[in-house]
């Protein structure tokens, strides 16, 4: 394989361990009938065991220096589409076959608006098995009051629940990041009828934190003060409430409280 540098502008750290592997098997609960979507292969680590397990992969990388690699790395295989392109740019809605599943070791820097982007705008996946930041993975299952909760929380919460969790050693990656990692994966449920109109509202809610959420959400341009205390006095909260003291489901009742 065509030694290729990993570059830090990408957020790149490649899996290069494969006793990682066994571990993404169980928590993806891998099935030959599987369509995966897998963002940022890499070197081909892991893209390689998935098109030996599941039916069909769809590999989209940014970095086009790793075309080579991959390319030597998937040999024969014909059950692979590579694509390089920016995933969060990228039309995933066409995909053929559709995808079911998300298993990828995600670059750090795309890592947590790839998940939102997903959850919302790719309806026929139904779980997700990501390598991500320790604390990325724990803010999308924190818990309300907690200082990891935050937008991303109510989003990930309102759309998913939890089913794995496994802390992965530095070691697995080249270069060895200066962070921990964490394999999460996390299985669809029935999402609210206005997700758009909840993540506006969770995302003005958290942008100024440290303020009541009645102000917050004025400052952010969401409702007036007064709109929001009374929103907030009709799903039984008091106007000096912050964001972090409501779970997700009270964001989807104060969505419909503010109205359009």
């Amino acid at each position: 394989m065509s030694r290729v540098a990993p570059r830090k502008s990408l957020g790149q750290h490649f899996l290069v361990d494969r006793n990682v592997l066994g571990v993404i098997d169980r928590l993806a609960e891998l099935d030959r009938a599987d369509v995966v979507l897998e963002v940022g292969p890499g070197l081909g680590v892991l893209t390689t065991f998935l098109s030996d397990r599941v039916n069909h992969v769809h590999a989209i990388e940014l970095d086009r220096g790793l075309e080579q690699s991959l390319r030597e790395a998937l040999g024969e295989r014909k059950n692979v589409d590579l694509v390089f392109a920016d995933a969060l740019a990228f039309d995933l809605g066409p995909l053929d076959p559709l995808p079911t599943k998300l298993v990828a070791n995600l670059p750090y820097n795309v890592a947590t608006p790839l998940v939102a982007e997903t959850l919302i705008g790719v309806p026929s996946l139904s779980s997700w098995c990501v390598m991500v930041q320790r604390e990325v993975a724990e803010r999308f299952f924190a818990e309300p009051g907690t200082k990891a909760y935050g937008a991303v929380s109510v989003l990930v919460q309102l759309h998913a629940r939890r089913t794995g969790f496994h802390s992965v050693s530095q070691t697995v990656f080249r270069p060895v990041p200066n962070v921990d990692s964490a394999l999460v994966a996390f299985r669809r449920i029935p999402a609210p009828a206005n997700p758009a109109s909840v993540l506006r509202v969770a995302r003005g809610a958290f942008a100024h934190r440290r303020k009541t959420l009645a102000n917050a959400l004025a400052l952010a341009g969401i409702a007036s003060r007064e709109r929001s205390v009374t929103a907030l006095d009709a799903i039984g909260r008091a106007p000096d409430v912050r964001a972090e003291a409501l779970a997700p489901e009270e964001f989807v009742r104060l969505a419909e409280a503010l109205g359009p």
